[in-house]
């Protein structure tokens, strides 16, 4: 069981690298968690993306993604919800004017497990990410190294240690540029605008897509 060749591994870890390294809504959300409340805010919205990912595992694993793929109707209503969401998210960080940034200590304004719910929803209304998964790994399927949903989850649960490979100095990295933030409003403020406006406009791209 799981009887793959060198080749297969070295072909899906580079891919899997790729795709972790690869800027989208998971990354910039948990970045600007962690500028704008440090490590362990960063921490909590890279534990929820990688929540939302092993549920978007679970359903193309269970088949259950295919109904996005096959339902313009499914597809649309999870795409305009997680656009609603992710521009949600960018109006908040503008309205904060900067306020997230300049605290002395991290801000509190939200706890961590709201970021963590924050990071489930920001992965979970991207049908892309579910389509991706039901398109990407049936790819790595080898005949005879198991059952076709035990080999779908393997490699899907692998894409999500590759990430808890690449992301955790991301917020380390996140922090250590918060420090210096948070004695400069003036940088404070264009921080937060620049997120709230990637966020948006992730949303505008989100709400475009076609199936």
């Amino acid at each position: 069981m799981f009887d793959y060749s060198l080749l297969h591994w070295t072909t899906f870890l580079s891919a899997a690298v790729l795709l972790n390294l690869s800027p989208g809504p998971d990354i910039a959300f948990i970045l600007g968690q962690t500028v704008r409340g440090g490590r362990r805010a960063g921490f909590a919205a890279m534990a929820g993306i990688w929540s939302g990912a092993l549920v978007h595992v679970i359903f193309a694993a269970a088949g259950l993604s295919a109904i996005l793929a096959s339902s313009a109707m499914a597809f649309t209503v999870v795409k305009w919800v997680g656009a609603a969401y992710l521009i949600y998210l960018g109006v908040s960080a503008l309205r904060s004017d900067g306020g997230s940034f300049v605290a002395n200590q991290p801000t509190r304004q939200i706890s961590n497990l709201q970021v963590l719910r924050q990071g489930i929803l920001v992965s979970l209304l991207n049908p892309k990410v579910a389509i991706f998964f039901l398109a990407f790994l049936p790819q790595f399927v080898v005949a005879g190294a198991g059952p076709t949903w035990a080999q779908l989850s393997l490699h899907g649960i692998m894409i999500i240690g590759v990430a808890a490979v690449i992301e955790p100095p991301l917020v380390l990295l996140g922090e250590k540029l918060s420090r210096g933030l948070r004695s400069r409003p003036g940088i404070g403020r264009w921080m937060d605008r620049t997120l709230g406006a990637v966020f948006i406009a992730l949303g505008i791209r989100l709400a475009m897509q076609e199936q």
